[in-house]
């Protein structure tokens, strides 16, 4: 059996799972590895140095899979901020059919892929920023939970209400994110109206993970409070590994008038990729969210999929469908 829903018949992928951009992790390799399990692989474009290497990243990963896969382009603040133009401009060139993308004022790139016939998710964590992905002209939302890793907004809205809400809100499929990593969570994504999943955390504890096999089973070990918040003085609030800098960078964000300049050196994206590349947990920060509670061991990403959408159907078919049934009536006495 199969779960059939928009999303698998839209990107032309077997299960109704996506594995979401993540800065330093989503390379050829993982991106290929997840659409060979037959659901959707994507890469980070900014994990490329230039737009040129994102060239070639997308044509390596074109020699790995004959699958459908993707590429994420995240929009996000900076005072040198990349050229964005430039990476969605290779994208569009390498004739990319499926687009993620995420962050801030992304209305000229939605209308730029669209106009290419590329489909595009795109992540929010608020109802009111999805309806206004929608007049855009996105195809999916995926609809990002306060559990989740990286940015879930300022709202603090699990995902649990995100959803539930999105099916009364939304016109387009939308797809949850944050706090997904098993079955149990397919099976209830999709009965509060979801079409799929997008996953991140869960797909970087995997066999083809590029990252530190001492990372993997550092996230193994740990469980669902093994994240904290940083950013909140800033308003732009992410959810990463508990770890010692984490807990002196929350330290210093609890002082009066902290500036940004106070954490600067402590939360450098260069020391968060070192992490990943020599496996010293406690060398930077480095994105995680809650869904560590529910990672209990390193699988293959086919593994992993199988798995997850095989509990799902069981689920479905044996708990909930089991649970309708004809009304009771009582006989007269």
């Amino acid at each position: 059996m199969v779960l059939k829903t928009k999303l698998t018949e839209m990107l032309g992928i077997q299960h109704p799972i996506v594995q979401g951009g993540m800065m330093f992790v989503g390379t050829a390799e993982m991106a290929a590895a997840v659409s060979n399990a037959g659901a959707l692989g994507i890469i980070t474009a900014l994990t490329q140095p230039t737009p040129e290497a994102l060239r070639q990243e997308i044509r390596r990963c074109r020699t790995m899979t004959k699958n459908p896969f993707g590429v994420n382009l995240t929009l996000l603040p900076a005072i040198n901020p990349p050229p964005y133009e430039e990476y969605a401009k290779v994208i569009v060139e390498e004739g990319i059919k499926i687009v993620e993308t995420a962050g801030n004022n992304p209305g000229k790139f939605i209308k730029m892929f669209k106009d290419a016939g590329i489909i595009v998710l795109h992540k929010c964590t608020a109802i009111r920023h999805a309806l206004s992905a929608q007049k855009l002209g996105v195809d999916v939302i995926s609809m990002d939970g306060f559990e989740c890793a990286g940015h879930p907004g300022e709202d603090d809205i699990g995902g649990l209400v995100l959803l539930a809400k999105s099916a009364r809100a939304l016109s387009i499929p939308y797809i949850a994110s944050g706090g997904l990593g098993d079955g149990r969570g397919l099976a209830a994504a999709l009965a509060l109206g979801a079409e799929g999943v997008n996953m991140g955390t869960r797909f970087m504890c995997t066999v083809e993970s590029p990252i530190h096999q001492s990372i993997k089973e550092a996230m193994v070990k740990a469980d669902e409070r093994s994240t904290t918040l940083v950013y909140r003085p800033f308003r732009n609030t992410a959810r990463i590994f508990r770890n010692s800098v984490a807990v002196e960078v929350n330290a210093r964000e609890r002082k009066p008038n902290v500036k940004f300049e106070d954490i600067r050196e402590l939360v450098a994206g260069a020391r968060g990729r070192v992490v990943f590349e020599t496996g010293d947990p406690e060398y930077g920060v480095w994105t995680a969210g809650q869904v560590l509670g529910l990672i209990n061991d390193i699988p293959t990403c086919e593994n992993l999929v199988k798995r997850m959408v095989g509990d799902a159907e069981s689920i479905i078919r044996d708990r909930l469908d089991v649970m309708v049934q004809q009304p009771f009536e009582n006989s007269k006495l």
